[in-house]
């Protein structure tokens, strides 16, 4: 027979996933603040909790998916933290590595045990081959249960036992996906303010592409071997990047188009040419979002490069 998994939390990600559980056949108890949220999913089977503690009291896993680590704490109630123990908590909340970290702790500390969770995919994909949800915590609790996360996602992965691990490449990969979309915001306000048509522009974008992500698997796979010195399979140095990136800014200027942002990635740019590395492959460029003490380690000015003596 099925574990029975109780949802706390049935916003729209949080009834995408009970819904999975309940065309995977598992015994789904939801609960929600506003229970209004809830009540559609009993149409489908679920079963309707009225208090979280009656929520944990009906299931094994308790799978957890509010707005924040701090919602989260309903879980924390007196009440309810005597009745957890012995049962595995979910946390597939938004929420920070350190958040994890003490979560994971404290619910040990009660006698659960605890996995941590990243939802890559908007609530459409959950259920599905393609649904990506990044697990960390401990392995024997995942492996115990992955025909249960199977049925919330067809690539469900397991990525360390570190609580914290999954939302620290939640992050990561979000500040991917930012920083796509905000360049894609600077190249919009560039098309509009030249009066070039978006059209084209998507059009362009899709010629491009391919280089562009092959730029950042050669950044990722570069910065992992610490290889920042140009050599014969850099693609690009910091010095053409840097040329280029001017005439963006002074394009951006003329247009009086906000340049904040830019701006930063041009303070970025200044502090590795200062410490020496304008000639130096693009991944050097990964050194210098650290603290100033770590990189101050390793920032004196590299053989070869344009202040080297």
């Amino acid at each position: 027979m099925k574990l029975s998994i109780s949802v706390v939390g049935t916003g729209r990600m949080g009834s995408a996933l009970a819904r999975a559980l309940l065309q995977s056949g598992y015994r789904t108890t939801v609960w929600n603040r506003t229970k209004q949220k809830a009540e559609p999913l009993a149409a489908l089977g679920a079963t309707v909790a009225t208090s979280v503690l009656e929520a944990v009291n009906a299931a094994e896993i308790i799978i957890v998916n509010v707005s924040d680590y701090q919602a989260s704490a309903v879980l924390r109630d007196d009440a309810v933290a005597s009745a957890i123990r012995g049962k595995l908590i979910v946390e597939l909340t938004s929420g920070t590595p350190h958040g994890a970290r003490e979560a994971a702790e404290w619910f040990a500390a009660h006698g659960a045990s605890y996995l941590d969770g990243a939802i890559m995919a908007t609530p459409d994909f959950i259920g599905t081959d393609a649904g990506t949800i990044l697990i960390s915590g401990p392995r024997q609790a995942f492996d115990a249960n992955e025909e249960m996360f199977r049925a919330l996602g067809g690539n469900v992965q397991h990525v360390g036992e570190e609580p914290g691990r999954a939302n620290a490449l939640d992050s990561a990969l979000l500040a991917l996906m930012w920083g796509a979309l905000f360049g894609t915001l600077h190249a919009i306000a560039v098309c509009q303010a030249e009066e070039i048509d978006l059209g084209e522009l998507g059009r362009q974008w899709t010629a491009i592409a391919p280089v562009i992500d092959g730029l950042v698997a050669d950044l990722i796979k570069r910065t992992n071997a610490g290889r920042f010195a140009s050599d014969d399979e850099t693609l690009s140095s910091i010095s053409p990047h840097y040329g280029a990136f001017q005439h963006l800014l002074e394009l951006m200027e003329a247009r009086k188009i906000d340049r904040s942002a830019v701006d930063s990635y041009d303070a970025i740019f200044q502090r590795a040419i200062a410490a020496g590395h304008l000639h130096d492959d693009f991944a050097a460029l990964s050194q210098f979002l650290e603290s100033p003490d770590k990189r101050s380690l390793r920032s004196g000015p590299r053989e070869g490069s344009l202040l080297a003596g």
